[in-house]
Formats: structure tokens, sequence, C-alpha cells
């Protein structure tokens, strides 16, 4: 244990001292044919419109707006891709919100479509981390994005954002509670993230998670 927390504590390290270089926008793809060339690991983002996506970014990435947060939920239409180092080690990409985003139901569909398509397909995708409401816990849409996951063959990882708005007590069976659930799921990494974009609560190890996704 001694040894395993020593080693978190480097990666950590690491981490916190890659995302402090160079993080950039690289483009926004509406349609696959805008993907970047699929050339270095890329971590994905996804979770229920207004789970605080772009907040999370932010934190991760120690700026301020690289990703812009937003309370209209669904605004982010498209996938956004951002690269970490000097040269680029890995992307980061921003999904499509899912759920109850405030759009014409074509451009949903729209939306649905270029998502599965790409977590069914991109090669280089190597993790993906699904945002779960802490307020809240799993919801039925967020089941059926886990279900697509497991059935995409993406691993992936679930990390409780907004754990500052709850109780202590509430956070801790909320925890236990999507833990629970993730078990059922084959493509779940049994750890639970929680985080806090605010506080800055869950950020280091989360940061660390992701190099170590990236294998850099």
């Amino acid at each position: 244990m001694v040894a395993d927390r020593a080693v978190r504590a480097a990666l950590a390290r690491r981490a916190g001292k890659l995302f402090s270089g160079r993080v950039d926008f690289l483009l926004s793809a509406p349609q696959l044919k805008f993907l970047p060339d699929p050339d270095v690991p890329e971590i994905a983002f996804c979770g229920r419109s207004n789970v605080g996506k772009s907040s999370l970014l932010n934190a991760l990435t120690g700026r301020r707006s690289i990703a812009r947060a937003s309370v209209t939920p669904g605004r982010t239409q498209e996938l956004n891709f951002f690269e970490v180092g000097e040269p680029t080690l890995f992307r980061l990409v921003d999904m499509p919100g899912y759920g109850f985003a405030k759009a014409p139901l074509k451009v949903v569909e729209k939306w649905k479509a270029l998502v599965k398509t790409y977590l069914r397909g991109r090669a280089v995708l190597v993790r993906t981390l699904v945002l779960i409401d802490a307020r809240h816990g799993i919801k039925p849409v967020d089941e059926e994005m886990l279900t697509m996951l497991d059935e995409a063959a993406v691993t992936y990882r679930i990390v409780l954002t907004k754990a500052d708005k709850i109780k202590a007590s509430e956070l801790e069976a909320v925890t236990a509670s999507v833990a629970e659930a993730a078990r059922k799921h084959v493509a779940a990494f049994p750890e639970i993230h929680v985080t806090s974009a605010e506080k800055g609560l869950g950020i280091e190890d989360l940061r660390a998670a992701v190099l170590a996704d990236a294998g850099v």
C-alpha cells in the first residue's frame, strides 16, 4: 500500500506539471469527417447535459475557460478536441451532453449518431470518463450511456461531479450506490472518482488517472 501511494503521488505530481504546460483547443467536429488524425491517445468526457463537464475540464487543465461552461443544457453540440503536451502526447475530447438538451429532436438525434459512431469506431480512444451529478446519482439516461459503452467495449471511469453541493453523509451514500451500479457494467472501472471543480476536490487524483490511461 505504501508503494502504491508513492506511485500515485509521483504520477499526480507529473500530471500536475503536464497540465500546467501546453493544453490547447484543437478543433470542433460536427461530423466524423472533421475528426483529427488518429495519431495520439484520446480520453473522452461525457455526461448528462449540465452535469459540469466544462467546469471539470477547466479544473482538470487548470484553466479558467478552455472549455466554455454554461448553465444552458446542451450547449456542447460537437466533439471538441484539446491537445495536451508539447509535442502533443494525448487529447481530451469533450462530447455532447446527453439527456434533456434544449435542442430540436433532429439535432439531438444527430448528436447521438455522432457520439455512438465515435465511441464504436475510434481506435485511439483509450478511455471514457462518464460524469454523474453527485446530487442525483445514476439516472436512467446515464444507465443507457453506460450500457452503450459496455456494448462498444469502451472501458470507462465514473466521475461524480459537484460533490461539494451535498452533505458528507449523502455523498457517501451516493458514492456507494454508484459503485454498486458500476459493478453491473462490464466495461466500468470499480473505482469511483469523487470531484468538485469548484473546490478542487479529487482533481489531482483524476489528473493522475487520465495520465495513466493515456499511457504517457
